[in-house]
């Protein structure tokens, strides 16, 4: 479980320590922003001790000019490293219904595809038991129940998008949250629907030897984008942004017999005549 020692880690990590069919393992990230940090990871491996949890922690030194997405990959990279050396099931995060709306209001300002609006929600491998929790009710249940928590000043500090945004919805109605959260959540199901046909289309069309070509370069280029990030992403492939599916959709339907294309660092597709194909790049 990812424990920042805010109040919505420390609130789940309660919660979730009181379940005995559970073997946690509490994981902080020291990202070096801010000089008090190193406080943050005192108080989560003292609450990791009074639990009877394994504690471990990573740290950078990310400086105060950091932006929020680089702070969320190298954190998202300690987490998962830290899930393969203990063999753990899943990363269990605090992600709340508050950070919900946050994340697709920034999605959908920064130009989201279908998925931007549903974005934050619980995978195979990310749990995020509390996101039909307000802010309200963990500050709550923290009270409650004598909960001792830091608060990270760089929550206040607006040159981040999301600290702007949530500002905006502090001072929302009840009635507009609920109809957004209603949005979020029609999205979701539409999303899971389209998905499901998706790889419908591709359990007919994948061949031992890879995709076939015919058929995807005959795919509208709206549908093409969605068939190659699926297969993709059915190959392991989680990490390209939309841009670069939006090159190779384009560039696979007029690429010649004998071409590759680089889709990241490790990998390439080959397109052949009849199908295109992934391959390890050479180093």
């Amino acid at each position: 479980m990812a424990v920042s020692g805010g109040v919505d880690s420390v609130v789940l990590l309660d919660i979730l320590h009181q379940q005995t069919d559970l073997k946690l393992i509490v994981a902080h990230f020291d990202h070096g922003i801010r000089n008090d940090s190193h406080e943050d990871r005192l108080l989560v491996e003292k609450l990791a001790k009074r639990y009877g949890l394994t504690f471990v922690y990573g740290e950078a030194k990310l400086g105060p000019h950091a932006s929020e997405e680089t702070a969320r990959r190298v954190r998202y990279e300690f987490l998962h490293s830290v899930m393969l050396e203990h063999k753990a099931k899943a990363i269990i995060t605090a992600h709340h219904q508050d950070d919900s709306m946050e994340t697709a209001l920034i999605n959908l300002l920064r130009g989201t595809n279908r998925r931007g609006l549903s974005s934050l929600r619980s995978t195979k491998t990310i749990k995020r038991p509390l996101l039909t929790a307000t802010k309200t009710e963990l500050i709550e249940y923290a009270l409650t129940h004598n909960l001792s928590w830091r608060e990270d000043i760089t929550n206040q500090n607006e040159k981040y998008l999301r600290n702007k945004i949530r500002r905006q919805l502090r001072q929302a109605s009840e009635k507009d949250k609920k109809r957004f959260l209603a949005l979020i959540q029609a999205e979701a199901k539409v999303n899971d629907n389209i998905d499901k046909i998706i790889n419908n289309l591709l359990s007919h069309q994948v061949k031992p030897k890879g995709l076939a070509r015919q058929w995807f370069i005959g795919l509208p280029h709206i549908v093409s984008k969605e068939v190659l990030a699926r297969w993709l992403s059915n190959n392991g492939v989680s990490n390209i942004n939309r841009k670069r599916i939006e090159q190779l959709a384009t560039n696979l339907k007029t690429a010649m017999p004998g071409k590759k294309l680089d889709v990241n660092s490790g990998l390439s597709i080959v397109v052949n005549k009849d199908y295109l194909a992934l391959e390890t790049r050479d180093r």
